[in-house]
């Protein structure tokens, strides 16, 4: 396992842009192992000083994040990796877990997420689940996207607060009179 990570180290690192590469192959990991392998693998993969390995590492991590542990991991850990390239993938991870247990069933998680203490933990929701109204449950209830997010417009970390700008222009396009009744109890 450790030959194979090295290998990853070595392919990986030649890419300096996308991720399409690592979300390929995690895929095709995912797909052809077991899952105890795949516990053990991503453990091991996330370990590694190349962040491209560590992307690969988190889109296994949202394959498996129906698991209450990898999931917690996500959450607590993965949030504070330093690279950028990495809560992307982390924010894709978030996206996966929610559609396997269906998005309505992750709104706890969801809300307990938005609660963090951690910026990129409110951010890997905001932007996770960017296009909110493209998701099921959300495309009907567009209202609870948006009263779940518009608090976020003040969050002390700007980095959440151009998320949640973002999700929110996202939802206007479809739903421009919710966004303009929310933006009438703002105080600008």
């Amino acid at each position: 396992m450790n030959e194979y990570i090295k290998s990853l180290e070595q392919e990986f690192s030649l890419t300096k842009n996308g991720f399409k590469e690592e979300e390929k192959r995690a895929l095709t990991d995912y797909k052809h192992n077991d899952r105890d392998y795949i516990r053990k693998l991503v453990f091991l993969s996330y370990e590694s000083k190349v962040y491209q390995v560590r992307m690969y590492s988190v889109f296994l991590f949202g394959y498996l994040s129906t698991d209450n542990d990898i999931l917690t991991l996500m959450r607590d850990d993965v949030s504070k990796d330093d690279n950028w390239r990495v809560q992307e993938v982390l924010a894709k991870a978030f996206n996966e877990y929610c559609k396997n247990i269906g998005y309505e069933n992750a709104i706890p998680v969801i809300d307990e997420w938005l609660r963090s203490d951690n910026p990129n933990t409110r951010r890997v929701v905001t932007e996770g689940l960017r296009i909110w109204t493209s998701r099921p449950y959300f495309k009907e209830n567009p209202q609870e996207v948006i009263r779940r997010i518009a608090p976020l417009k003040e969050d002390a970390s700007e980095y959440v607060r151009k998320s949640v700008e973002n999700a929110l222009r996202d939802i206007s396009r479809k739903f421009p009179e919710l966004i303009k009744d929310e933006l009438e109890n703002w105080i600008l």
